[in-house]
């Protein structure tokens, strides 16, 4: 009896990153190209959960209704969740019982994820998605192509695929970068073990005032931790509540130039025009975002740079919003007393037994205050300065030319998600998704916007004329995501 060997698969990819870009990329692709050998290579023992949707409880909610997590798989996220209900009466009971106006839990998506990853995936070296638990540190040299685990292990492929998500955070600049080796000092909150071991009573001093402070925070609030709390940021800006109800029409000619400061004075005009209305001016916002990707390529690199230094930490407190109940938490402990905040600065830190005095410069004012800390915590969200990171397989590729960092450290040079090397050439082999990809598109973290740059890619991908630009443009179908997101 004759034995028939298996088809050798049409194409091999390797996708570093197991999060939401990586787990979603590998089950589209599929999805078109069955007969694909993908390796999705992931350290985490969980791929599919990601930083994002892993490293949370269930207090840690989505900042977007249900429905707006339907990311085009089978069945919907919806759908899944009808079946997993247990726990979500205070999200129902918020809703009003409407399922996709819920803020579920995060860990909610990212075991939903995970289960369509599961339904499909392998271990080994056949066609479909092989899971591959280890760290990526190099790619391999030309001829040869594909990547070089920590291991020692090499997996050879037609196409790359860099999906790494959010980047380690980096510790803020001091003058007293001594205070970072400290036992005291929390490099990276979401790391295991980083705050369990800090007693109730404790006094916490946490850098940065953003989402990633408000995640920390309830941590804190759900170990049963009694301590003041401090959070500090140059500004002093929180994150805003989500507001249900009412409407908004896209209001912005994506097609017209509207330079950074002209457009925040269109946006407050709309939001006081909404107000007005009785309208939410979230709404606002929600008709801005879909134009983001198009008025970011007319800006130029002056431009840009005046948005992050001047306008990007009003865009995102306004943007990046916490759910109701998450806000009414946070806000909670504001008014208890137990959580302060602060504009300013640390000038400097000292020893103070097994604490940390840091002094802190207050924005507009010349008086300087001190706080004792049994705790710093850096919650100043992930990094994206490539050329500075010491990440092995990013030095690697900036040392081969293979990649190019940006000049204002967002991220990755890319083309439509092809890799720009140094050279200025485009790559027809390396890609990449999610946050690396800032520097084209700068709204380009939240599900919505991943989910449409992974549909592009793949339909670039899979057309018979791939490398020819077929697929429409990616600021293209930003423009399409519609309101609400």
């Amino acid at each position: 009896m004759s034995v028939v060997a298996p088809s050798a698969p049409a194409m091999t990819v390797a996708v570093i990153g197991g999060g939401l870009s990586g787990s979603l990329f590998a089950l589209k692709f599929l999805r078109q190209r069955p007969d694909t050998r993908l390796f999705l290579i992931e350290r985490d023992a969980r791929p599919g959960l990601g930083l994002a949707y892993g490293a949370c409880a269930d207090y840690h909610l989505l900042n977007v209704p249900a429905q707006r997590m339907e990311v085009g798989l089978n069945p919907g996220f919806q759908d899944w969740l009808a079946t997993h209900a247990d726990g979500l009466s205070d999200a129902l009971a918020e809703s009003g019982a409407r399922l996709g106006d819920a803020y579920v839990p995060r860990a909610m998506f990212g075991a939903y994820l995970r289960s369509r990853l599961e339904a499909t995936a392998s271990f080994g070296d056949s066609n479909g998605i092989n899971l591959v638990r280890g760290e990526a540190v190099r790619l391999l040299d030309y001829p040869a192509r594909g990547v070089q685990l920590s291991d020692g292990r090499r997996i050879e492929a037609d196409l790359i695929v860099l999906a790494t998500g959010n980047l380690p955070p980096r510790a803020p600049a001091s003058r007293d970068a001594w205070v970072y080796d400290t036992p005291q000092f929390i490099d990276d909150p979401w790391a295991k073990g980083a705050i369990e071991t800090l007693d109730a009573d404790e006094p916490v001093l946490l850098l940065g005032t953003g989402l990633t402070m408000v995640d920390i925070v309830l941590k804190l609030q759900a170990a049963g931790h009694r301590g003041k709390m401090l959070a500090v940021s140059r500004r002093g800006q929180l994150p805003l509540s989500h507001r249900a109800g009412g409407s908004w029409e896209p209001f912005i000619d994506a097609a017209t130039h509207h330079p950074p400061r002209a457009l925040a004075r269109l946006v407050r005009n709309e939001a006081k025009r909404a107000e007005a209305a009785g309208i939410p001016w979230q709404r606002v916002i929600d008709a801005v975002r879909p134009s983001i990707a198009r008025l970011w390529h007319s800006w130029s690199a002056a431009e840009r740079e005046g948005f992050l230094r001047h306008l990007r930490p009003y865009w995102d407190v306004h943007r990046h919003r916490m759910a109701p109940r998450v806000a009414a938490r946070f806000f909670a402990l504001i008014k208890s007393g137990q959580l302060r905040t602060m504009a300013g600065r640390i000038r400097s830190y000292r020893r103070e037994g097994e604490e940390l005095r840091a002094t802190i410069a207050p924005r507009r004012s010349h008086d300087t205050v001190t706080f004792d800390a049994r705790r710093v915590v850096n919650c100043t969200g992930p990094r994206s300065d490539l050329d500075r990171i010491a990440i092995p397989l990013f030095s690697d590729m900036l040392r081969r030319g293979l990649i190019a960092a940006d000049q204002l450290g967002l991220g990755l040079e890319t083309r439509d998600c092809a890799v720009v090397g140094s050279a200025g050439h485009t790559s027809p082999w390396l890609y990449a998704l999610g946050p690396l990809t800032r520097p084209a598109w700068w709204e380009v973290t939240a599900t919505p916007e991943i989910n449409a740059q992974i549909d592009r890619l793949v339909e670039e991908l899979c057309a018979p004329e791939h490398g020819h630009g077929t697929a429409p443009l990616l600021a293209d179908a930003f423009s399409d995501l519609g309101a609400g997101i």
